[in-house]
């Protein structure tokens, strides 16, 4: 893949996508912390356009709970909402004068707006197979919310790899996420107050906290407050070690789902968001 120092065959990469997908999307993670600068560079901008074209190939359409709300009039937006429009309706027939249709509102089906939180859990190992499971995964939050989302990584402190509102292109963002490191402790508690903060941002309808860790806290901490003081958290844990974020979703009402390996990813998200 590196036939000379500084340098990367694309082809090469491409053959062990074709070949092996996992082992080469966990081999591009690690080569992001190359030694060699010029490598560790194009393989982290190399990383961030195969992350996100996978992102987008799989399952982005956005979801929600669909509801009847009145809307601005239009000729074929549904059903006159009368309630909301008599108020119009009478002054035009008071006045006898014509009605005002920018005022008038119909009755329709809303999907509501979503803001979207990934925590990243950097406690452990950050290389390989783990690393380019959080670089996907935040491709595809990218991709599926683009308008409002935030990244934060968190250890013993938190990393902010976007904030919510930032205006921070995607391809930067799985980029910062390739540069994260392990960490020793992990306080869950301050991850999940810090998520609630920046969903805290978002005037959307819908508030999500994804949670990709194993869910082992070791900062001692009030995780159900804090997780109930979330309008809505979902979790993504690794499947070879899920036990204690099974009890933790269990215990605090969120929806889980596991990955095995980097390929799922995209797909993970996709699944565990639907109601």
């Amino acid at each position: 893949m590196s036939p000379e120092v500084g340098q990367l065959d694309e082809s090469a990469v491409e053959d062990g996508l074709f070949d092996d997908p996992d082992e080469m999307l966990s081999l591009l993670a690690d080569l992001a912390a190359a030694t060699d600068q010029r490598l560790r560079d194009l393989a982290r901008r190399l990383a961030a356009r195969v992350f996100l074209d996978l992102a987008r190939s799989g399952p982005s359409a956005q979801r929600g709970i669909r509801k009847i709300a009145a809307q601005p009039y239009r000729p074929d937006g549904g059903d006159l909402d009368l309630d909301a429009s008599f108020e119009v309706i009478a002054e035009a027939a008071a006045a006898r004068a014509a009605v005002d249709f920018e005022r008038l509102r119909v009755s329709s089906w809303s999907t509501p707006d979503t803001a979207l939180c990934l925590l990243v859990d950097r406690s452990g190992s950050m290389g390989g197979n783990p690393l380019a499971t959080a670089a996907i995964t935040a491709a595809a939050v990218a991709v599926r919310n683009p308008a409002s989302y935030s990244v934060l990584a968190f250890g013993k402190d938190i990393v902010a790899v976007k904030s919510q509102g930032a205006d921070k292109p995607s391809e930067l963002v799985v980029t910062d996420v390739l540069s994260l490191r392990g960490h020793g402790t992990t306080d869950l508690a301050c991850a999940l107050r810090a998520a609630g903060e920046q969903l805290g941002r978002s005037r959307a309808a819908r508030k999500i906290v994804i949670l990709l860790s194993d869910c082992r806290a070791t900062v001692e901490g009030d995780v159900y407050s804090a997780a109930d003081a979330l309008s809505e958290m979902v979790i993504i844990a690794p499947e070879q070690d899920c036990e204690e974020a099974m009890r933790f979703a269990h215990e605090c009402g969120a929806r889980l789902t596991t990955v095995a390996r980097p390929s799922q990813a995209a797909e993970a998200l996709a699944t565990v968001l639907e109601r």
